[in-house]
């Protein structure tokens, strides 16, 4: 150790440029560092969903969901299978082990479904999302004015269509999105509505109508043919591009007199049968889409690819569509990095400024303080090479040992600072000083250190969601006491060298006034020592009779500025009552004078979400900025007041939460709620 000591010494100045070049590359580092607002503690998971339309969940889970957990048994790496069935709907969730790449996963479970025995469908089985369960980070709506030409189609059919068609092919090439889910308005159709009595005249049946209007609508190629120099191709025009041109389709001929589609049926624009609505100041209805996030992407990037995205979206847009974003976890993610940030720079000159006053030296209390930025920077580096984010986890565990990381730069500092004032040493040189100060206390420093990361061995061994938690607090700890080790072993000596002279080393005034204060109460301390023992062990005594009244929580709660409202209805209730039940209650909700606006969210979106049911709803209530609060002074007074008013409405059960807390909750208990009970049992009626 001491040659290493003495090579750094002699080396000072590429120490220097070393320090320098790691502020560099660590302020680098730090600014492509992904930022979240917590750890995701999503499994590796891969959703299936299967859509049966009319089919009823008894159906779905005997011929769907059953075949397909019984072809997703015994892939390589699955911990667990779970599915829902619903009406016109199965989902089936295949959990793999955390060790398992996520496209590797994927692949084994397209592989095996393609073999899965199931029964003819309209549609196969497809895989989710390349998402997580906190992917959903942004959130959109569109509306439109009366002045908005349909083109005679409903307005609600009409905005679904451009939300399809237009501005998510569009959104999708953002870096970093894998998928936009649409949710509210009508998906467009062309309906052929069949007249029983005009098939029996011409003797056709429904078959002889699909099979028609099927074998009409595409196109054809005919190969080329060649006209002097140039080939011209050849192709049979029969794609289906407008409702005349179904009109027109020959279903059979008699007596040379061909009979038409429009002769047989009514073919309008029509819509489909739908599962989900989305209603907005529960006044109108609106058009919604949902940006998951790619599995393993910087929040923070993805949503500020977004917004730059959005203005030319908007602009191909028709005139009086408005495409309006109102959720996003940017500023989420923001405000608990910067808290965390802020907690560090306000402690790092707290401790800055007691290392001037009890070291009263300029060149000490430099070199010490250096060693903060130092260590935070070599653990900004540590979670780029790991893959950790910036979140309130892992800068917290900077937070947490921000009080530690100058403890071993101290040590070494006071201790070359004693004896280069030391006489005894005025014969020595200053390296042989600084050599002598370091071999004296590098052993115990080093030890103190390794014992402190030996405390947080423990979380590294944690395993799924608390692994997941916990460990990157662990890493960042871990990184900022290696760096602090780092610094005390290479930084302080050779800038010691630098910037610490010899002489007589008057004690600073603040500390001679605290040991003349202590010196007394010492003393008194040593004589009655059974006495201090009896109080420490008292008040440990106590201290330990309040840890049960403590309180426990598995996550933080994170103010989100926004309440998320999940609404339970009677089972058996229509998509149009929920609708009519939903709107009247955001009605409710904005007569508070904080709510700046609600969006609700009735039923499930299409294939790719979760399949809630149509007698769930989540309203988002969008709040003011709280300087504009007049009635509440906090939020938790709002959520109180809300249940209050909303408790006595007829008919439904309300929870309230936040959107990433209610995500959190999905994925640690498989519901929203932060209490559930489960019952399992293999008869229904039972349960």
């Amino acid at each position: 150790m001491e040659k290493v000591i003495r090579m750094f010494i002699k080396n000072r100045m590429l120490v220097v440029l070393g320090i320098a070049g790691l502020f560099a590359v660590g302020i680098y580092q730090y600014r492509r560092l992904p930022t979240d607002a917590f750890p995701d503690i999503s499994p590796i998971l891969v959703p299936i969903f299967a859509e049966a339309h009319g089919m009823a969940p008894e159906e779905i889970e005997r011929l769907i969901t059953f075949p397909i957990e019984s072809a997703m048994n015994g892939l390589p790496g699955v911990r667990q299978l779970k599915s829902t069935s619903a009406f016109g709907m199965a989902v089936v969730y295949v959990y793999f082990k955390d060790n398992v790449d996520i496209y590797f996963a994927r692949q084994i479970v397209a592989e095996r479904l393609a073999s899965a025995d199931l029964p003819e469908m309209e549609e196969r089985p497809t895989l989710g999302p390349i998402s997580t369960g906190l992917g959903e980070v942004f959130m959109y709506y569109l509306t439109a004015d009366s002045t908005v030409d349909t083109d005679g189609k409903d307005l609600d059919a009409y905005l679904r269509e451009i939300n399809d068609w237009s501005v998510k092919r569009q959104l999708q090439t953002v870096p970093g999105v894998t998928e936009i889910l649409s949710m509210g308005g009508h998906v467009l159709q062309y309906q052929v509505k069949v007249d029983p009595n005009a098939l029996s005249k011409f003797q056709l049946t429904l078959d002889d109508v699909v099979g028609a209007v099927t074998s009409n609508n595409r196109n054809t190629g005919g190969q080329f043919l060649v006209v002097g120099s140039e080939e011209y191709l050849v192709r049979g025009i029969g794609l289906v591009e407008k409702l005349d041109d179904l009109r027109g389709i020959p279903v059979k001929t008699v007596g040379g007199t061909p009979v038409r589609l429009s002769d047989i049926a009514r073919v309008d624009y029509g819509r489909e049968t739908r599962r989900g609505v989305v209603t907005r100041n529960g006044n109108e209805e609106v058009v919604a889409g949902i940006v998951l996030k790619l599995y393993g992407q910087n929040t923070s990037e993805v949503i500020g690819n977004l917004d730059k995205k959005f203005p030319e979206v908007r602009r191909s847009l028709p005139p009086g569509v408005k495409l309006v974003p109102y959720y996003n976890q940017s500023a989420l993610v923001k405000n608990a990095v910067n808290t965390v940030r802020d907690a560090l720079w306000q402690g790092g000159i707290l401790v800055v400024a007691l290392l001037a006053l009890f070291l009263g030296n300029a060149g000490s209390a430099f070199i010490v303080a250096l060693a903060l930025p130092v260590c935070a920077l070599v653990a900004v580096i540590g979670m780029r090479v790991t893959g950790i984010s910036a979140n309130l986890m892992s800068f917290g565990g900077i937070a947490i040992a921000i009080g530690m990381l100058g403890d071993a730069s101290i040590v070494v500092v006071e201790n070359i600072c004693r004896n280069l004032a030391d006489p005894a040493h005025k014969s020595r040189s200053t390296v042989e000083v600084i050599l002598a100060s370091c071999a004296e206390i590098m052993k115990p420093i080093f030890f103190s250190v390794t014992t402190i990361i030996l405390v947080f061995l423990p979380l590294f061994t944690l395993e799924g969601v608390e692994g997941k938690m916990f460990s990157p607090m662990a890493f960042t700890i871990c990184f900022a006491l290696l760096g602090s080790l780092c610094a005390a072993i290479v930084m302080a000596p050779a800038l010691s060298s630098i910037l610490l002279g010899r002489g007589g080393r008057k004690e600073f005034v603040f500390v001679a006034f605290l040991k003349r204060l202590y010196r007394p109460v010492l003393s008194v301390a040593i004589r009655g020592k059974v006495v201090v023992l009896a109080v420490v062990l008292i008040v440990f005594g106590f201290a330990l009779s309040l840890v049960p009244r403590l309180g426990s929580e598995f996550v933080p709660v994170l103010e989100e500025g926004v309440i998320q409202l999940n609404i339970a209805m009677a089972p058996s209730i229509s998509l149009e009552k929920a609708t009519e039940t939903v709107m009247k209650i955001e009605r409710i909700i904005r007569t508070f004078d904080e709510v700046d606006q609600t969006i609700a969210k009735i039923g499930r979106p299409e294939a790719g979400s979760h399949p809630h049911p149509v007698n769930s709803a989540h309203i988002q209530v969008m709040l003011k900025p709280a300087a504009q609060w007049k009635t509440h002074t906090t939020k938790a007074a709002l959520v109180e007041s809300l249940n209050r008013k909303l408790t006595s409405y007829p008919g439904i059960q309300l929870s309230f939460s936040q959107p990433i807390q209610n995500m959190f909750d999905e994925l640690l208990s498989g519901v929203k709620t932060q209490l559930a009970v489960k019952v399992y049992g293999d008869d229904i009626g039972t349960l």
